[in-house]
């Protein structure tokens, strides 16, 4: 199949289908050239509805999880973006077309590496990609928008102390078989919401807190 229709028939039959319906999502789905970041041994599954395999046991979202969470964030063009996993780094161009600029945050330093590359290839220039642990990181700047590419086993409130008063927080909670996509507001300084999106399944952030094993 043409590479043109088989992006369309993403776009159509997954990410439509999954209720992606806001045409700024879809116009970044057909803007960004997904097949750009898949490794060439995967690229016949660039389109397919699939977690492809990154190193170390890492995978590329879905791209029906990736429109649920591009339309989740709402970007207008001029949101300041924080990523955790930046992965492929194809989320990261989606969240570059779609906001001033993004810093993206990726532990594994060749999965970093790679990323800038293919980012590069598209000279996309307003989003870094900084090789480090999250979770190690200072909370030094606010930010309009926060995607998690990876779950969480226990919700953690750093992420939502980030976010600019308005700022929206992208988050996967939960271990299998059940983990629940939500959505974060800020309201106020001291004020948040959170309203439950979809289930699904992704890959668990590395080193984020688990739950206590049961004992007797």
């Amino acid at each position: 199949m043409h590479t043109e229709e088989a992006r369309e028939q993403m776009i159509e039959q997954q990410v439509r289908a999954w209720e992606v319906l806001d045409p700024r999502v879809l116009a970044l789905l057909r803007l960004v050239p997904r097949e750009h970041f898949v490794a060439p041994q995967y690229r016949f599954l660039a389109f397919a509805d699939v977690e492809i395999p990154l190193p170390h046991a890492q995978h590329m979202l879905r791209p029906s999880v990736a429109g649920r969470l591009l339309q989740a964030l709402d970007l207008s063009g001029a949101e300041r973006v924080l990523e955790i996993g930046t992965g492929s780094g194809f989320i990261t161009a989606c969240l570059a077309a779609a906001s001033e600029l993004v810093h993206s945050v990726e532990i594994f330093p060749d999965i970093a590496d790679h990323a800038r590359a293919s980012l590069a290839g598209l000279n996309v220039a307003n989003a870094q990609v900084i090789n480090d642990d999250a979770l190690e990181l200072s909370a030094n700047m606010r930010y309009e928008a926060i995607a998690l590419t990876a779950s969480l086993p226990l919700y953690d409130e750093r992420w939502q102390q980030q976010l600019a008063i308005g700022g929206r927080l992208f988050i996967v909670v939960g271990e299998p078989p059940i983990m629940e996509a939500r959505l974060v507001r800020r309201l106020t300084e001291d004020s948040w919401t959170s309203m439950s999106l979809f289930e699904t399944i992704i890959d668990p952030m590395r080193n984020a807190r688990r739950p206590e094993a049961f004992s007797f």
